[in-house]
């Protein structure tokens, strides 16, 4: 996609990625229903006016909308007797509907979208390890930035970290995973120089905000090198990255609650849809591992368990599993309020966060300076 336009390069990125994300979350809850005899009444992926509307043998209604932000899946007879009128009860399927169900089949429906996607990683991330290969970001010093800590402590390029405080390191991810959380303290760095091993003091600069920064060591990376893997190799290790990929998410999400890291990372649609157009640039490759650490972070956001997410979902459900009955319905309504509300105050984060990284406060503010 590096022969587009950039504005257009980013919006074809952004619904490719998020339409095949959503799809694919969406299939895994209409999957598991079928499984488990649940009649879907609509599959959508997109929100609006729908572009195109069909309808199969089964009678599930196919809707593409034309806000590609979303979608969900219509399970007949979600609502409960209590919610519906006797119009709408006198329609539902006997044996088909979702209410119905016994708590272990309505789990299985709901877990199955988040499951889905952490499939899809796995098989993206696969399919790059058996054909350009799996990356080997060995612990190499490829730049040392200056006056950066690194610079400071006496490191140079060619340099191979092997050690950080005692504790073996064999890749650059653990470098900056180890310094990140250590701005300002001392930091025992061993190194592979010449044959060698030597040992230097460096103490991380401080990024980010006084109040929560970021460690940085200032040294970069040298060139990753791929090797390419057998079929049943490259899955296993799809299904390794996704779970690095998965701790790294919840790591990341526990610092920023504790208050160790910042919150400037967190990014809504605006950011996603910049950062799939700069993986577009650089390449197929580059698209497809942005889409499956994406599907991951898609699938653990729908497993924390806040009402109206599925997480909150699965959480309802162990709770009646229990007590032997649902929770009362005045709890459950209080709960998807609540949830709705934590959603909608992350998003708004998230949207100033993009607009922010963008430059695009900066430039309003600078009308009016």
């Amino acid at each position: 996609m590096d022969f587009l336009p950039d504005p257009i390069r980013t919006v074809l990125a952004f619904v490719v990625v998020l339409g095949v994300l959503v799809f694919i979350h969406e299939l895994g809850h209409y999957l598991a229903a079928r499984w488990r005899g649940v009649h879907v009444e609509r599959f959508a992926v997109g929100f609006g006016r729908p572009l195109a509307s069909w309808e199969d043998r089964r009678g599930t209604q196919w809707r593409i909308g034309w806000i590609p932000l979303g979608g969900y899946v219509k399970l007949h007879g979600q609502e409960t007797p209590q919610d519906a009128p006797p119009e709408v009860q006198a329609t539902w399927r006997v044996g088909e509907t979702f209410h119905d169900k016994p708590v272990r089949d309505r789990a299985i429906v709901v877990a199955a979208g988040p499951i889905a996607n952490f499939a899809l990683a796995a098989l993206l991330f696969g399919l790059l390890f058996a054909t350009v290969g799996e990356p080997r970001t060995t612990a190499g010093v490829g730049t040392v930035a200056e006056n950066s800590a690194a610079a400071r402590a006496g490191l140079l390029p060619g340099d191979r970290i092997v050690a950080l405080d005692g504790n073996a390191i064999t890749r650059f991810e653990e470098v900056q995973r180890h310094i990140q959380p250590r701005a300002g303290q001392t930091v025992q760095v061993t190194v592979l120089r010449d044959g060698a091993e030597r040992t230097f003091a460096a103490v991380p600069d401080a990024r980010g905000s006084a109040d929560r920064p970021v460690g940085v060591l200032g040294v970069g990376a040298g060139p990753a090198e791929f090797e390419r893997l057998d079929p049943f190799s490259a899955i296993w290790a799809g299904v390794v990255q996704t779970a690095d990929v998965s701790w790294q998410t919840l790591a990341a999400v526990g610092q920023m609650i504790t208050g160790s890291r910042g919150t400037e990372d967190l990014g809504g649609p605006l950011g996603i849809g910049k950062i799939a157009g700069d993986a577009a640039a650089l390449g197929l490759p580059s698209l497809i591992s942005f889409m499956a650490v994406l599907s991951v972070n898609l699938a653990l956001i729908n497993l924390f368990p806040i009402p109206i997410l599925d997480g909150g979902h699965l959480l309802f459900y162990a709770a009646e599993a229990v007590r032997g009955r649902p929770l009362p319905p005045r709890a459950q309504e209080i709960g998807f309020r609540a949830g709705f509300a934590l959603l909608i105050t992350l998003f708004v984060f998230a949207t100033w966060n993009d607009l922010t990284n963008l430059g695009v406060v900066r430039w309003a503010a600078g009308l009016f300076g």
